[in-house]
């Protein structure tokens, strides 16, 4: 088994919380003193019928866990799924139909295993004892918790102060959650920030029930490729997994250089100190190329990189663009080291006719700059003396820039 120190440098990573942080040593000390794999759980609730890279931040990070030897229990939460996770929501979601949730739980089982190894995962449903639960349990799990402490989750309280409806069905959505990590005797379980709530009611009811209690690990929600919401399909910003390998590295590329960064922090393995040494749009194209293999295999993977350089790599710069512009020190703010906000530069070629459709164009992704389409209007461009920067507006208006002090 992987030594302890070298497991906790991998299962840390990315993370946002582990509680406790010591009791996550104890329970790999006591794993390799015992020759015994950890029970690593993490739920999924079967609510779309695909999964995007949003989910896969819990898939790596499993993943992880059984890289170190341990074993994984994916759980659909085809029976929680029905109730619908009252996480982040300002009203009472729409409960789903059984046969909604069965297809989209064979449709979970399908993606899955494009990360996780399938010799070393349990996919479980957690109907498989709550629909044999009587009323008698039922009313004896919703003993062991209060009202006023579940109306001390943010979402809940929220609601409860602005007047909005909550059913008494959502309170049971955590006791639920909870229970299962009880029936299941996790030992640790793993959830998105907004799901802490329901991963810290497990460690409560296995304690109440005279079992372990698990580590529960926080990890971050996934921007969107929009960099600005939580992937999510309704807000259109996700990168599916079933998205055709040209589709995922066309929309991989279009993150901006900071998104990028944390993409790499939160899927994939490669030192972010060797990413930070490549040319950002290199770096990019190495990261859509990673995913892209992940889920459609390497060949696919390398015809989509190249279908990319076909459309986009190598557009023709003109020989006379409409403009060329020659900084100087007095253009830019401190010239030991030399810098100009995006919305100045853009001012200074002409491109544009005021900073406010500087700003705009910016923010569309309509401005490339070296190949790249930085879209955050408050960005600063480091200048190197000598080195000629390539502008594209739009699809028909170039200019070129240098600096010289």
């Amino acid at each position: 088994m992987t030594p302890i120190d070298q497991q906790l440098s991998l299962l840390n990573r990315g993370t946002i919380e582990v509680i406790p942080k010591e009791a996550l040593r104890q329970k790999l000390e006591w794993s390799q003193q015992h020759a015994c794999p950890l029970k690593i759980k993490a739920g999924f609730d079967p609510t779309a019928p695909d999964l995007h890279l949003g989910h896969t931040v819990l898939l790596h990070k499993l993943k992880h866990f059984q890289d170190c030897g341990h074993d994984i229990i994916f759980l659909i939460g085809d029976f929680t799924g029905m109730i619908g996770d009252p996480s982040g929501v300002s009203e009472t979601r729409k409960p789903m139909t059984k046969d909604q949730v069965t297809d989209n739980a064979m449709a979970y089982e399908r993606q899955i295993f494009k990360i996780l190894d399938p010799d070393r995962t349990t996919v479980d449903y957690n109907s498989r004892w709550m629909k044999l639960m009587t009323a008698e349990k039922v009313i004896e799990l919703a003993a062991r918790h209060t009202v006023a402490r579940m109306l001390e989750r943010d979402d809940f309280e929220k609601r409860y102060a602005e007047g909005k409806p909550i059913s008494i069905h959502e309170f049971l959505y955590p006791l639920i959650q909870g229970y299962d990590s009880v029936v299941l005797d996790a030992d640790v379980e793993l959830g998105g920030t907004d799901q802490k709530f329901n991963l810290l009611m497990g460690r409560e009811l296995q304690r109440d029930y005279g079992k372990p209690p698990q580590v529960v690990m926080t990890m971050p929600l996934l921007e969107g490729i929009d960099g600005v919401r939580k992937m999510s399909k309704s807000f259109g910003n996700v990168v599916a997994l079933d998205d055709s390998p040209t589709e995922m590295f066309g929309k991989l590329m279009s993150v901006s250089d900071e998104l990028m960064l944390r993409y790499y922090e939160l899927l994939s393995d490669r030192d972010i100190e060797n990413v930070q040494s490549v040319h950002p749009m290199e770096a990019k194209k190495d990261l859509a190329h990673e995913i892209t293999a992940r889920y459609h295999g390497a060949e696919n993977a390398k015809h989509a990189r190249e279908e990319f350089q076909k459309r986009f790599g190598q557009k023709e710069f003109p020989d006379q663009p409409d403009a060329s512009v020659q900084l100087s020190a007095s253009d830019v703010d401190l010239p030991d080291n030399p810098s100009i906000w995006i919305i100045a530069l853009l001012e200074k070629t002409g491109l544009v006719s005021s900073r406010n459709e500087a700003r705009r164009l910016v923010q569309q992704g309509s401005v490339e700059l070296d190949g790249q389409r930085p879209t955050d209007p408050h960005a600063k461009i480091e200048l190197s003396e000598g080195k000629l920067y390539k502008i594209r507006v739009g699809k028909r208006k170039f200019a070129t820039v240098t600096y010289s002090p």
